[in-house]
Formats: structure tokens, C-alpha cells, sequence
């Protein structure tokens, strides 16, 4: 092994250390303290050093292990890539963030350095499984060019193998024939509150090797490997594989007298157990006790280095948590920070003088120069990556469709079908997906025009069989459908990996997934992480709210307008009718071409309904258009003395309609107010608040609405979700508010029965403008 790279990880596990030490000790901070992982982050290091400066291509991309964000940052720094200031603001405002962010980690001249966002315990590590899929799905469509396929590498802690959607991640990629994927376990046996149980190894690697998985251990290094080999050394590999993993933190941390006690006691009066141990001193002892196979250089990289295959491969490291800090093995050491004299003595043994903390050669064998040369040679770092120009695709014009009465689902339906049968540029860049919900969500049309995505053709036994059947389903590399298994975080998974695959493979593909929407909340933690990540895509959500009567509470949605209202990332509607739809997925789409950022949001939700509606004839003005995306226009404008405006969202608007007329008998000018988007209608508002502060002139768009309005007049909100999604209105102008809307889970039943039991029908509006501006009776004696 090139001893430049021995001494070069030395240098990763120093400034790993240093940078938290100096956020927690060194920076001037509040009350709180900082943290960062110390232990966690240590021992990563030679698995990282092993990847990132000598293993990895360009192509290849990595999902870092949560708590090792200090190790990455560090890696970065010596690369050039990262901004000494950056490392010194570690954990504070504009610093390198705790955990990898593709959004907030930047390098030099603002560069993304993060591949996966990563700080959701599991969800980086699935990520990558998808990612490697829409690679495959890219690569399928000839559209790769000279790029090589790169493998997709997950850096993952044996804690985070507990969470459930690493292993329905596992099952849709063996589904999916998944390849090149790495994951690599850093197998320290210890978690946050304790030390995994004992023969987690063997059901990790069961369960692995039953989707098809390659295993590979990394458990012992090239000083336990070399012992193994002398007399007595047989002995000591078997005491290490029976040692149970809390004994061993313990005796790791107690060092090389401990081991040397412990091993005397227990095996000391085996055949050549004794000589073994005089040969060694207490430090040399605990060295070598220390020596796991995630630890030493040479066995890590000859283990990366033996694949030969694009199988995917779990790799099982075995490591010392804490490893070469004062913190090793113990089993606090999770949240543990060294105190200021534990630093002193390990930047003594570092090597490193005073003063020249974060010099990138101190303490080393090593000048900065050679440093810098050595990993300016890498594959990984000696590649420039220039940001990819994606290519000009004309969007053409969606057409709603002309149905006088039909619901925002069908609508949805049928313009993707119209955009299928015209084809184009644009058309094959779209990919949809769902989770096994792809008819009943409307997708079958779009389907049986650009069939099912796989790497290889499989025929539709039914066509072959000449049964009857609506659905033309074939899978080949042409197909433009990825279906899913029913598991909703694989599915905003995958819509978050596809979302990305410009900043990943250089290609723009527009994502389009389906789903039940009350089923959001299963998935939540993934479409969150999507958002987090600026992923462009657009989720379609339907059937909502208790619309869908007959179904029951279970598959009635509640609260998901309130997640749409306050998803960052995540631009939310509701429409009401097919022309309101069609602007709505044309600005989901442009948004998606976009480059994202703050006020940019590149993913957008639209809550749609299998209940249909009688349509209006109009003109889809520019003014109109604007006023949709806006959030909200006038249905009914209201006249100057209004006393009651009702505003609706979404399947209701027919309901609010109705109301009018009661609601007009004893009162003047009643409007109504269409509400498009709740979400749009409050972040404009907050934003103009802040600009207003700001000393700026400015009026949101829902203020420009509610200006006109007497004070004295009522607001009835109402849509089939919760209340509070348009409760808030009343706070814009000062204005009194009645919040109709579903609180409490809902029943079998007929749409009419379950508004009326709500209080969102024609009647219940009515009712609630009572509250507010109660009946003028003429001609009654006062």
C-alpha cells in the first residue's frame, strides 16, 4: 500500500476530530452544545480514505454515513473541493452541515460536493439502490452516451440497518434486477443507546443473500491476519469470533493491559497463546486487538478492489467505534465529545503542533505539496466535474379536456394520455410511476402508449394468450412506466431518484408518480427527504379527502392539504376543475426544468378527486392563468357591502356554488373565492410580511384580495380536509372566520350523507354564514 495514503488518513482522522472539537470547545457558541459524532466519525475514516482516494471513479457516486459528515468534510477539504472557512464554521450558520446536504454543503465557487442528502437514518441508503435504477433506466434509453455507469455506494452504520425501509428497499430492487449498487455496513456494533445484540451479523447477511445480494466480511486486519498465522494464533481467531460485541467495546476501550488480562484468563494456558502475547506490548497488544478488518487500508481495499461484477454487494466491516481516540469502544461514546485534556493528549500523539491545527500537512511525513499531488492523481479528485448543460426541450401546450362534467382524476388521465399520443421530445422524457395503484389512479392510458420499463423485454402473457384485457402491458427498455411494489417509500424513493438524474447522470427526465392520497403519510419521511434534496418531480394524489364516501375512514385523507401547506420544497394545489388541472401540470412541469432553489421549488403535489364536477366555459385568460398559480380567484366577486365571502377548495367548490344562493337570501354580495392553492396563497403572504419588515413595498397576492373587502364582512373557508388548511384567511385583513372541513375520521356512506354529516355541504355553509352575518328580515317590525 502507498504509505502516502497511510499517512494522508491520519490526516482525516485528526481534522474529523479537531473540527468537532474546535465547534464544541474552541468557537464561541450558546448554552447549547454543539456535538458531531466523534466516535462515529472515527471509525469511518479508513473506509472513506480507502473510497474516496483511491477506489472511487468519477462516475461513481456515495451516500455518507450520517455521523461521518466530519470525515467527508474533512476529505473534501484535503481535496481542494471545500473552504477552510466551511470547516471552521462546522454545525454553524453557512458552515459544513452535521450531516451531508446536497442543498447547504458547497465547495469552491458554490460546487455541490454531496452526492445523497443524508441524515434520515436509512433513507441515503436506499436512495442509492434507485438511483442505480434510474441509471439503468437512462443507460436503457441510449441516452448515456460515452458516460460510464457508475456505481451507486451507501455508506452505512449497523444502527441504520434497522429501519424498515432499507429492507422494502431490498425486495423492490431484487424486483427490479438492481446492479451496481455497494453498501458498506460499518459494522461497529455499537448504536446511540448501546451495543447491537449479538449475532446481528448472520441475519443481516440471511437476509442479504436472499435477494441476491453479494456478501463480503471485512473482519480481520493484516496484523490480526499475520498473528492468526503464528502458533497459538488459531486459538485467538476463535476467542475473537466467540467474543461477544459488548466485551469487546469494553476491552477496546480499556486498552492493551485490559486485553492482555482477558485473554491470560481466558485462553492464556493454550498452546502458543502465551508467546503470542509476550511478544507483544500492552500498546502494541491493543493495537492489534484494534486491528479490525474496517481499520486496516490494505484489507479494505483489496476487499473493494475483488469485485469484478456489476452484482450488487453488501460489505460487512468490521469496526471499533471511537477507533484511535481516547472515546474507542465505549459505549457512551455515541454522543461523547473529548474534554479539552483528551484532546491535548491525542493531538500529541497526532503529532500535530500547537498553532498548526488545520494545516493540511502538520504532523505528517508528508509536505502540503505531496499531499496535494497524491490526491490530485486519484481517479475521483484528478477528474474535473463541470456542471452539465441540459439540453433545450420545448414543453407543449396541455389541453384540458373538453368533458362537461368530469373529475380532476379523469382529467389528470386524460391529458397525460393526450400527451402520450403526441409524443415528442418532451413525451419520452416523462417517466411515471406508482405503487400498484397505476389504473386506479389513472395512469392505464399513459401506460398502454409507452408501455412498462425493464432492461429486458417481457411479453404480456395475457395479449399472448388472446384474453381479453383494457391494459396493453409490456415491459421493455422502451417503456416509460416504472410499477412499483406497494411499499409508498420506495415510491417517493424512486421519484426523488429520478427527480435527480440530471445532477446525477446529466440527463433530465420529468418525473410523474400516483398514489392514494391518504397514503402520503406512509411515505412521508421519504417524499420529505426528496424535497430535502431538491428533487424535481410531480406527485398526483387521488382519490382525497371523504369524496372517496364509500371507501371508509382508512382511505379517507385528512390532513394531507396541511402537509401540502407545509412541505418546503414541495409546491401544493387542489383544483377544482380540469382547466385549473391543466395550468397546474404545466407549471409543475416547467418548475421541474428548472434549476430550483429558495421560491423555486421543483416538486409539486396536486390533490386530486374521483368526484366530477360540471365544468365552466371560459377563456383561460393570462390573468386567470396568473391568479391560479397565484393560489386563488374570484368564482363570485363580491359587491362593496359584502357581509359573507365563502372561501372553497378543491371537490366542494359545487357545494360552495349552491350555498350562494341560500347564503344571498337576507344579504348582500356574497362572493366566493376559489382557492387553487393554500400553500401558494400563505408563502406569498409570510414572504411580503418579511419583505414588509424588510422596509419593502409589498402586498401578497391574498392580500390584494381580501383589501376590498368591508371589515365588517364574514368568511366561511371551507374544502374536504382539514379546517385549518384555510383558517388562517381570516388573520390576512382581520376578518371573522368560520373553518368548515373534516377533523375526525370518516365512514361508509354517500358523498351526500358524509358533507352533510360534516357540515360542507350547501346547508352546512349556510349554516356557518349565520354565524357570521345573521338574516336581514324585510319589512319586520323592529
Amino acid at each position: 500500500m502507498d504509505q502516502r495514503l497511510a499517512e494522508i488518513e491520519r490526516k482525516v482522522l485528526w481534522l474529523s476530530q479537531w473540527m468537532i472539537h474546535s465547534a464544541n470547545h474552541l468557537r464561541e457558541g450558546d448554552a447549547i452544545k454543539v456535538g458531531g459524532h466523534q466516535a462515529s466519525s472515527a471509525s469511518m475514516v479508513q473506509i472513506m480514505s480507502a473510497l474516496y482516494f483511491h477506489v472511487l471513479r468519477p462516475q461513481d457516486k456515495v451516500a455518507v454515513k450520517p455521523h461521518a459528515s466530519p470525515v467527508f468534510h474533512a476529505i473534501q477539504y484535503l481535496a481542494g473541493r471545500e473552504p477552510l472557512e466551511r470547516l471552521q464554521a462546522f454545525r454553524g450558520y453557512g458552515g459544513a452541515q452535521s450531516y451531508p446536504s446536497r442543498t447547504k454543503d458547497r465547495g469552491e465557487g458554490g460546487a455541490p460536493i454531496v452526492d445523497f442528502s443524508t441524515g434520515s437514518v436509512g433513507l441515503g441508503v436506499a436512495a442509492t439502490a434507485f438511483s442505480s435504477l434510474i441509471q439503468d433506466y437512462i443507460a436503457a434509453k441510449g441516452w448515456s452516451g460515452d458516460r460510464k455507469i457508475g456505481r451507486m455506494i451507501a455508506l452505512v452504520g449497523d444502527a441504520e440497518i434497522d429501519e424498515g425501509n432499507v429492507y422494502e428497499c431490498l425486495q423492490e430492487g431484487w424486483k427490479q434486477g438492481l446492479r451496481n449498487t455497494w453498501w458498506v455496513i460499518d459494522y461497529n456494533r455499537q448504536s446511540l443507546d448501546g451495543v447491537v445484540r449479538e449475532g446481528l451479523y448472520a441475519r443481516i447477511a440471511e437476509v442479504f443473500k436472499a435477494f441476491g445480494w453479494d456478501i463480503v466480511t471485512i473482519k480481520y486486519g493484516a496484523l490480526q491476519r499475520a498473528a492468526f498465522a503464528e502458533a497459538g494464533g488459531e486459538t485467538l481467531r476463535r476467542w475473537i469470533d466467540a467474543c461477544p460485541n459488548p466485551l469487546y467495546s469494553a476491552l477496546s476501550f480499556q486498552g492493551g493491559a485490559a486485553w492482555r488480562k482477558r485473554l491470560t484468563a481466558e485462553i492464556g494456558d493454550e498452546p502458543g497463546i502465551a508467546a503470542l502475547l509476550e511478544r507483544r506490548s500492552d500498546e502494541e497488544l491493543g493495537r492489534l486487538m484494534a486491528n479490525l478488518g474496517g481499520h486496516c487500508m490494505e484489507t479494505v481495499i483489496d476487499a473493494f478492489q475483488s469485485i469484478d461484477h456489476d452484482r450488487p454487494v453488501v460489505f460487512i466491516a468490521y469496526t471499533v467505534k471511537g477507533w484511535g481516540t481516547p472515546l474507542a469502544g465505549h459505549k457512551d461514546n455515541h454522543a461523547g465529545l473529548m474534554t479539552p485534556p483528551q484532546m491535548s493528549a491525542f493531538q500529541l500523539a497526532m503529532g500535530v503542533p500547537k498553532g498548526e491545527e488545520w494545516d493540511v500537512a502538520a504532523g505528517l511525513a508528508l509536505d502540503e505539496a505531496a499531499v496535494r499531488e497524491f490526491i490530485a492523481q486519484t481517479p475521483y479528485f484528478g477528474t474535473r466535474r463541470d456542471a452539465p448543460t441540459p439540453a433545450a426541450v420545448e414543453r407543449p401546450a396541455l389541453i384540458p379536456p373538453g368533458d362537461k362534467t368530469i373529475s380532476t382524476q379523469a382529467a389528470f388521465g386524460k391529458v397525460l394520455d393526450e400527451l402520450a399520443r403526441g409524443g415528442g421530445p418532451f413525451a419520452e422524457r416523462v417517466v411515471t410511476m406508482s405503487p400498484d395503484v397505476t389504473v386506479s389512479t389513472n395512469l392505464g392510458p399513459w401506460v398502454n402508449r409507452r408501455g412498462l420499463f425493464a432492461r429486458e423485454a417481457i411479453a404480456d402473457s395475457f395479449r399472448q394468450e388472446r384474453v381479453p384485457s383494457a391494459q396493453k402491458w409490456q415491459f421493455s427498455p422502451e417503456g416509460q412506466h416504472i410499477e412499483l411494489g406497494i411499499a409508498e417509500m420506495n415510491h417517493f424513493l424512486a421519484m426523488g431518484a429520478a427527480g435527480l438524474a440530471f445532477e446525477h447522470f446529466g440527463e433530465k427526465l420529468y418525473p410523474v408518480g400516483t398514489l392514494y392520497d391518504p397514503f402520503i403519510a406512509r411515505g412521508l419521511d421519504a417524499m420529505n427527504y426528496a424535497c430535502y434534496q431538491d428533487a424535481a418531480f410531480l406527485l398526483v394524489a387521488t382519490p382525497s379527502g371523504i369524496s372517496l364516501a364509500p371507501e371508509g375512514g382508512a382511505h379517507q385523507s385528512i390532513g394531507t392539504p396541511l402537509i401540502g401547506l407545509s412541505q418546503p420544497g414541495l409546491v401544493s394545489y387542489e383544483p377544482a376543475f380540469a382547466d385549473e388541472l391543466t395550468v397546474m401540470m404545466e407549471d409543475a412541469f416547467d418548475r421541474m426544468a428548472g434549476s430550483g432553489g429558495p421560491g423555486n421549488e421543483r416538486a409539486t403535489y396536486l390533490r386530486l378527486t374521483t368526484r366530477p364536477l360540471e365544468q365552466p366555459i371560459r377563456p383561460m385568460t393570462p390573468a386567470l392563468r396568473a391568479d391560479i398559480l397565484a393560489g386563488a380567484y374570484w368564482l363570485r366577486a363580491p359587491g362593496p357591502s359584502a357581509e359573507v365571502v365563502v372561501c372553497v377548495q378543491g371537490v366542494v367548490t359545487a357545494e360552495a356554488i349552491n350555498s350562494a344562493v341560500l347564503i344571498a337570501d337576507g344579504r348582500r354580495d356574497v362572493g366566493i373565492l376559489a382557492v387553487t392553492s393554500a400553500d401558494r396563497l400563505h408563502t406569498d403572504w409570510q414572504l411580503a410580511r418579511a419583505a414588509r419588515r424588510r422596509g419593502e413595498r409589498r402586498l401578497a397576492h391574498v392580500e390584494e384580495i381580501m383589501e376590498g373587502l368591508p371589515r365588517h364582512c364574514g368568511l366561511v373557508t371551507v374544502l374536504d380536509g382539514h379546517p385549518a388548511t384555510l383558517g388562517w384567511l381570516g388573520g390576512v385583513a382581520g376578518h371573522r372566520v368560520v373553518a368548515l372541513g373534516v377533523e375526525a375520521f370518516g365512514q361508509t356512506g354517500t358523498i351526500a350523507d358524509l358533507y352533510h354529516h360534516y357540515g360542507i355541504d350547501a346547508e352546512g355553509i349556510a349554516a356557518a354564514a349565520d354565524e357570521l352575518a345573521p338574516r336581514r328580515r324585510i319589512g319586520l317590525a323592529v
